[in-house]
């Protein structure tokens, strides 16, 4: 398992993006860099976009480079686009001037973006806080002020009535500047220090920082280049997880004195190296909190160690030893170990094992069973029953196991299209247990149900100011049929008073890679489009995992061209079915989703009327060659290694950037960061060139690029708001749809 969650707010923004998730997974995360706003004409057009309107946009130099390959040699002659120390003046004035002509070419849409902007602003409550919960004597907290962009991380002593105690205000840490990060944190166990990692760059290289909450002062360590951190139970040594200085994996775990002097060579030692570039490493505790745990991850392989937390100068030992294909996790409880593992379950099981018994598989006792039709995601694991996070159907739902009976039953819910998550449970004795339940037009709603009695209590549903009903929504499931017979399940929303008679504009949405499942979750932003006669539909294409493992089987490696195939035949159906207009079609992914439109633009670019790909994946085979770039060598089981000849061709055939053609292509908008550290910022920026000198069309072709972050964007939570009205105005103005009412 991992550290007690400080925050619920701040582990589901941090845990949505693959392609070191994952996940995700929420489509504004996936979308978020800041854009400027303009100034200039404010008259909204009606009239599509197109490149004739607008000065002549920039064109790349082409310099001829050879990039080596055993399937072949190829020439990219825009490869000098890529500089690893972001330095180059040529490469920064490019960006610079793509940026300026991408304001130039939107600032007739001035009007409806600000007006866009504000709507967005409008709708969340700028004073908002989480649900409570309990922890060693404290209650927990995360609330936003009005009008500020980052969170304020609190607690209690003891009662909610008691007086609150600041544990960080990311506002103030922020301040000076133009990004700001939260990544992991954790909380001594007597409850007097904090570690947290901040990062002021936006690659995700995140630094420790300690704070005393007795008297609030802040240290830093000094320490950079980090990805976890947990604490021992005796509140003096710091476990941190290194990542590696020119891969960014997170590679090494380090022991940290926090008593020891600055200049003490024992102050930080090295307690594991996982030599083995195709995993990554990290640090967490139990729930129980009496274990410290240290994973080591690939695609298809996990291994767990651990470590008694009140023997922190022990070594750890491994829990069960790696075998390919075979992931598993654990959390402890009590006298034993509750298993979640793939072994001969490919969706995987639920098993128990004595606590001293863990390496020897044969003592593994079965708790839930494998079955075809049921995906078990995770668990919590409490004395008096297990709560289950499953799938089945596509849908995301919750299973309550009683130890006493060793009977389950699922939780019911009535909408056709939902999402249910367990919460924040930290209190392995309590008999109640809190889960999350959302759709595409409920909001996110906290219970709490007492499995003793069943009786449920709503704690929190997120506020929707603006005047959201709930009711002026529909939302539904339909099951598009793929060429190879496959049904791919799709999610769809729409305003209560859109005709599905064929007339209504199509926003579509897909992901389908990493087995990250994309659910039909609650956005406030998405109410923009819908109120707008959109027709909203996420494609649960394969290479996700909504049906469970074989889906993301079916879309990875040589399957993968059924992720794309899929996407398609989704807007095939919703078209045939006679609900949407064919001519007015857009298509949007970010980061492995932006890989995805951008293969389908290649196959089928005449069936969108736009596309908007975030933080692109589309440089597949270069990237996959260069072992060099952060995430290549993790991800060889995800796409291939292409020093293959058999994986090299076949990623050849869906490669964005290779696959590019002189053809007629959509109206595209491109985002990137020239920080990121999971999509280098040149992998879009040199489609966007190949594309520029090759198609066609004067379909307009816009590139923009924050220069201030990374994957995920600017950081605080009005700024990333600024790219979204940025994309909805290109949208609504491609479809005609440009009133700012």
């Amino acid at each position: 398992m991992s550290n007690k969650p400080l925050s619920p707010l701040l582990k589901s923004a941090n845990d949505h993006l693959k392609p070191v998730v994952l996940i995700a997974a929420t489509v504004l995360l996936l979308a978020a860099c800041q854009s400027q706003q303009t100034s200039g004409s404010e008259h909204n057009n009606k009239e599509p976009l197109t490149m004739k309107e607008w000065p002549n946009p920039p064109m790349a130099k082409q310099r001829d480079y050879l990039v080596e390959a055993p399937g072949g040699n190829r020439n990219d002659p825009w490869y000098w686009l890529r500089d690893d120390e972001r330095k180059s003046e040529e490469m920064i004035a490019y960006l610079e001037a793509e940026n300026d002509y991408k304001e130039a070419a939107l600032a007739h849409l001035s009007t409806l973006r600000s007006s866009l902007f504000e709507e967005l602003k409008g709708r969340i409550k700028e004073d908002d806080s989480t649900v409570p919960y309990l922890d060693r004597g404290y209650w927990y907290y995360t609330r936003y002020e009005e009008g500020l962009e980052y969170p304020i991380f609190a607690r209690k002593a003891g009662s909610l009535d008691s007086p609150e105690e600041l544990v960080l205000d990311v506002n103030q840490v922020a301040e000076g500047h133009e990004f700001y990060s939260v990544g992991d944190m954790d909380i001594t166990l007597d409850g007097t220090t904090l570690a947290w990692l901040e990062d002021t760059v936006g690659r995700r290289q995140y630094e420790i920082v300690i704070k005393d909450l007795k008297n609030g002062e802040v240290t830093s360590s000094g320490i950079s280049g980090v990805s976890s951190v947990t604490w021992s139970a005796d509140n003096r040594y710091l476990f941190y997880v290194a990542n590696h200085p020119e891969t960014l994996r997170s590679w090494q775990v380090w022991r940290l004195d926090v008593q020891a002097a600055s200049d003490d060579p024992k102050r930080a030692v090295l307690v594991y190296q996982e030599d083995d570039d195709a995993f990554y490493t990290g640090i967490g505790r139990t729930t129980s909190d009496a274990f410290i745990t240290l994973y080591v991850s690939s695609t298809v392989s996990t291994e767990m160690q651990i470590l008694p937390s009140d023997q922190p100068l022990e070594a750890f030992k491994v829990f069960y030893p790696r075998e390919r294909d075979h992931e598993y996790g654990a959390d402890h409880l009590g006298d034993q170990w509750i298993i979640r593992t793939n072994y001969q379950a490919p969706n995987f099981r639920l098993m128990s094992v004595d606590l001293n018994d863990h390496a020897d598989r044969r003592a593994w006792q079965d708790l839930i069973p494998h079955t075809e039709d049921r995906f078990i995601h995770g668990f919590d694991a409490f004395e008096s029953f297990l709560a289950i996070s499953e799938r089945s159907n596509g849908l995301r739902a919750l299973r309550i196991y009683d130890w006493d009976t060793k009977e389950s039953s699922l939780l019911s819910f009535d909408e056709p299209a939902y999402a249910a998550y367990l919460g924040t449970n930290v209190d392995q004795a309590s008999t109640k247990l809190r889960y999350i339940y959302t759709s595409m037009t409920t909001p996110t709603q906290t219970w709490e149900i007492d499995v003793a009695n069943g009786q449920r209590e709503l704690l929190k549903q997120v506020e929707v100011p603006g005047g959201f009903e709930a009711t002026d929504y529909v939302t539904r499931r339909t099951w598009a049929e793929a060429g190879d017979g496959t049904l791919i399940p799709v999610s769809l929303m729409y305003h209560k008073d859109t005709a599905l008679d064929g007339t209504a504009p199509l926003y579509q949405y897909g992901y389908g890679s990493y087995g990250a499942s994309m659910d039909p979750t609650f956005s406030t932003s998405r109410l923009s489009l819908v109120d707008r006669g959109f027709v909203y539909a996420i494609a649960h294409i394969r290479g996700g995992q909504e049906m469970g493992r074989v889906w993301y089987e079916q879309g990875r490696l040589l399957n993968k061209m059924n992720t794309f195939t899929d996407f398609i035949d989704v807007t095939d159906h919703l078209i045939e079915q006679g609900w949407v207009d064919g001519s007015r079609v857009f298509a949007m992914g970010g980061s492995a989703g932006g890989l995805l439109v951008g293969a389908v633009v290649n196959m089928a670019p005449d069936k969108y009327q736009g596309v908007i790909a975030h933080v692109p994946f589309v440089d597949v085979v270069t990237t996959m060659l260069d072992e060099s770039i952060p995430l290549t060598t993790n991800e060889f089981d995800e796409w291939g290694n292409p020093k293959d000849p058999e994986y090299y061709d076949y990623m050849m055939r869906y490669s964005p950037y290779d696959n590019v053609e002189a053809k007629d292509y959509p109206a595209m908008l491109v985002t990137s960061g020239l920080w990121d550290s999971q999509v280098q910022y040149w992998e879009p920026t040199k489609w966007v060139a190949k594309l520029r000198a090759t198609k066609t069309d004067d379909n307009l072709l816009l590139l923009h690029t924050n220069m201030e972050a990374g994957h995920g964007g600017a950081s605080g939570r009005f700024r990333r708001l600024e790219q979204t009205a940025m994309e909805y105005s290109f949208v609504l103005a491609l479809a005609g749809e440009t009133a700012a009412e």
